[in-house]
């Protein structure tokens, strides 16, 4: 990985001082509701949640916890606050005394109402003075820069290839596939766990705020031959860039092993990701496995590392 320059850090630190100070995060009383953001934050989030999942049970503290990346002290003095103020009820799950699960109060989803109002009139102002190629712009660029932060926020990390995340993410890369491929999928066809662990091969699961995104597998093929399967993002964060560093993970790992070449195959229906190896430096070449869903094999070298 490139190290990254004073200059592009300076730029997004002048960047973070500048839009927190515009949009009032700094204030006590943000929206002019008389609470700080985090608090603010909190309640929307509350309430946001609970308009989603429709449950009347409201949402887990764990789940807010992991959302918002908030140590459990601080979010349960947070809630606490809005307790006691009347904006949220905290209860134990009827099902499970472990889970405490909180839920706005009607005035506390009067206040989020009111909160979109202001938070939406505050947009509005800033965009107003601001000709409509100009929103246009910004809009676009503020596309960018989410998709950017969201891929940067990304982990890829090496797990066992029995745990529970790996399996998880093989499992809903098998109900895709199934839904795309018109013969459908044979979920026996997905790697064993013995085969993507130890000396054998590897596993990777790349986590978003704590939740499982994306994976892929590599084994070993061959003496100095790996082979790459089951790359796989979920919708929810395609269009990232987060497949080429699962598979930059999957090569790295593949250099690490002493691996000289690594080879895959894919689907014909599979048409963006016979474009995204092509665009990685694969070369298609001719079938090196009888796989009954494989219509394209491709392989890469590899630069050995030291």
């Amino acid at each position: 990985m490139e190290p990254v320059s004073t200059e592009h850090v300076a730029a997004f630190r002048r960047f973070n001082r500048y839009f927190t100070r515009r949009i009032g995060a700094l204030d006590d009383h943000y929206l002019g509701q008389g609470r700080p953001l985090g608090e603010a934050r909190l309640l929307f989030e509350i309430g946001n949640l609970t308009d989603i999942t429709g449950i009347g049970d409201g949402v887990p503290l764990r789940e807010l916890r992991n959302r918002l990346g908030l140590d459990a002290g601080y979010l349960s003095r947070m809630a606490k606050t809005l307790e006691a103020q009347g904006m949220v009820r905290v209860s134990v799950h009827p099902d499970d005394n472990r889970l405490r699960m909180i839920e706005p109060t009607p005035a506390g989803r009067v206040e989020v109402k009111e909160q979109r109002r202001r938070a939406n009139a505050l947009a509005a102002g800033l965009l107003g003075s601001l000709s409509a190629d100009q929103r246009t712009q910004l809009t676009e660029a503020l596309a960018v820069t989410e998709r950017l932060l969201r891929l940067a926020g990304i982990t890829v990390e090496h797990v066992p290839g029995a745990s529970a995340d790996a399996r998880a993410c093989l499992d809903a890369y098998a109900a895709d596939i199934d839904a795309r491929f018109p013969e459908g999928f044979d979920a026996s066809d997905l790697v064993r766990p013995e085969e993507v662990s130890g000396d054998a091969g590897a596993f990777f699961v790349a986590y978003e705020e704590s939740r499982p995104v994306g994976c892929g597998a590599l084994r070993r093929l061959e003496p100095r031959v790996g082979e790459i399967r089951h790359v796989w993002v979920h919708p929810d964060a395609r269009r990232l860039g987060l497949a080429r560093r699962l598979l930059a993970a999957l090569e790295g790992e593949a250099a690490a092993r002493g691996f000289e070449v690594v080879r895959l195959d894919t689907h014909a229906a599979l048409t963006e990701a016979q474009a995204m190896y092509r665009a990685c430096g694969y070369t298609e070449i001719p079938a090196y496995v009888d796989h009954v869903y494989a219509d394209h094999w491709f392989e890469k070298r590899l630069t050995r590392r030291g």
